[in-house]
């Protein structure tokens, strides 16, 4: 499709989406600024690139998820984005939380994943496996050579060479890297206690943004989620790894380890193995709490399903609410309020496209029931049945889990491995016991939704713990990074600058 096919193709979703307004009414919209997740960014900028044509500026600084509520809590921006709610990591005593009132609104969901480079000979990588207690060995430089037996045990097809590895971590207050630790701090205490006792922490090390670091290791400290995958993409870093958005990684042609569930099948961090993992998070509904719509991802981390990937999560959007908030200018209010309809509603299409999971319909209801509360909005009854959402369905499940196929039976723990490229990195890499070159085995299942126990997987409730829900017509499944109807094509991640 031509750039002019491509932007005309968006005037009409936009034109269908802002029903009955003109674009005369562009005037009404007054430029609004955010800043905040580098994780979430990919996506909040191509969507802010779709409705600039109705006279929408949104300005977003991605600082990182620290800094960025830090900006909102001091009433520096509009609106601020994070992968953690206030209080959750070892800054929560000091943290300063916003003193007007707020709210968290899911925004878009996906992987942590473990982007790497990494050569045999001269061939790269691209489909290495890592199990979850020899990565968080890696991070925390228990492991430090490619050639580690514990890797190798992950990795039967590949005769992976003696070559020091080089973890890249954030420098930055990072959500992925709160995220990360909250991970090893509920899989592998053990592990990242004694991490951070080297580190000179104090244990037992909790969550964090802001990664420790031990002198004299090979581990080196980068600032934003273009800054770790823009070093790991160098030619010169052969050997380093890090963890970033799953988008970064596609948009770099960049392959990501598949990371072993508790299924002990190697999975990786697709839109469909996300949807998968999320049925498990266990979402807070008491509208009365603080953290209400915020995420308790132990569910995730511990599911059975095969399918799913153990590192999944969503990001939230820090918005002033209640008409009593003088600090937020309400001739503001419009913009976000529409942009919010916007990426809540069409713009989920994109998300697969861009490396992301589009929200599941119980936290695209509920966002759209947050919308209604930022002060100055120019409040819509949206028909959620129209959004057109990849995970929506009749009967109430999420499509996008319920057509998720199993991992092949070379991506089962054992001695063969799949030779099949990951992440932005299609190419196979040939292994020596199972994995075809050309195709890496037999499904675990050919029926899509189908457990391979004989069961069909459960859906988690939509009304607490899980994140799975009901409605429109539309069943179809869009293909993997397709563009969705109507669509701009994704931006690519803009070259690493100082942050």
């Amino acid at each position: 499709m031509s750039k002019r096919r491509a932007l005309l193709a968006v005037a009409a979703v936009l034109v269908l989406f802002f029903a009955g307004q003109t674009p005369a009414m562009a005037a009404a919209y007054v430029p609004i600024n955010g800043a905040g997740s580098t994780w979430s960014e990919n996506a909040i900028r191509q969507w802010a690139s779709n409705v600039e044509q109705y006279g929408m500026r949104i300005n977003y600084d991605g600082t990182g998820s620290t800094n960025g509520r830090n900006q909102f809590a001091s009433g520096l921006t509009d609106f601020g984005v994070s992968e953690i709610p206030y209080g959750k990591d070892d800054g929560a005593a000091s943290e300063a939380r916003p003193k007007f009132p707020f709210a968290y609104m899911p925004i878009v969901a996906g992987g942590t994943s473990f982007m790497y480079n990494l050569k045999i000979g001269n061939s790269r990588v691209t489909n290495l496996r890592l199990s979850g207690d020899t990565l968080a060995k890696i991070f925390t430089n228990v492991i430090t050579n490619w050639n580690d037996p514990a890797i190798k045990a992950d990795n039967p097809g590949l005769v992976l060479p003696g070559r020091k590895i080089v973890p890249v971590v954030r420098s930055d207050g990072s959500g992925t890297t709160a995220q990360f630790t909250t991970w090893m701090v509920n899989q592998y205490p053990s592990i990242w206690n004694a991490y951070c006792a080297k580190a000179g922490r104090k244990t037992p090390c909790g969550v964090t943004s802001s990664y420790p670091l031990v002198p004299g290791t090979s581990t080196t400290a980068q600032s934003s989620s273009t800054g770790v995958s823009g070093y790991v993409s160098q030619d010169s870093s052969v050997g380093s790894i890090t963890y970033v958005e799953y988008s970064y990684a596609l948009n770099l042609h960049f392959p990501v380890a598949k990371l072993r569930n508790k299924s002990d099948y190697f999975v990786e961090p697709t839109a469909r193995s996300v949807a998968v993992a999320l049925l498990s998070a266990k979402i807070n509904t008491n509208k009365s709490s603080g953290d209400y719509l915020t995420q308790d991802l132990t569910g995730v981390y511990n599911s059975g399903d095969a399918r799913t990937y153990p590192l999944s999560s969503y990001s939230y959007m820090l918005i002033p609410v209640d008409q009593e908030n003088t600090r937020f200018k309400v001739a503001k209010g419009k913009t976000l309020g529409d942009f919010s309809y916007y990426f809540l509603c069409e713009g989920q299409q994109q998300a697969d496209q861009l490396g992301y999971s589009p929200l599941p319909i119980n936290l695209v209801q509920a966002g759209l029931d947050q919308v209604r509360r930022i002060p100055g909005v120019d409040a819509q009854n949206v028909n959620i049945a129209k959004c057109n959402n990849p995970t929506f369905s009749k009967d109430g499940s999420n499509t996008l889990a319920k057509t998720a196929p199993y991992p092949q039976t070379c991506d089962k723990v054992g001695t063969t491995q799949c030779a099949t490229g990951t992440g932005g990195a299609k190419a196979n890499t040939p292994t020596s016991n199972g994995g075809s070159k050309n195709t890496p085995g037999t499904a675990a299942t050919t029926k899509p939704g189908a457990n391979p126990s004989g069961s069909t997987p459960t859906a988690a409730a939509s009304t607490g713990t899980g994140t799975t829900g009901a409605a429109p017509p539309s069943t179809r499944t869009p293909a993997r990074r397709s563009a969705a109807p109507g669509a701009a094509a994704p931006t690519t991640p803009r070259p690493s600058r100082s942050r």
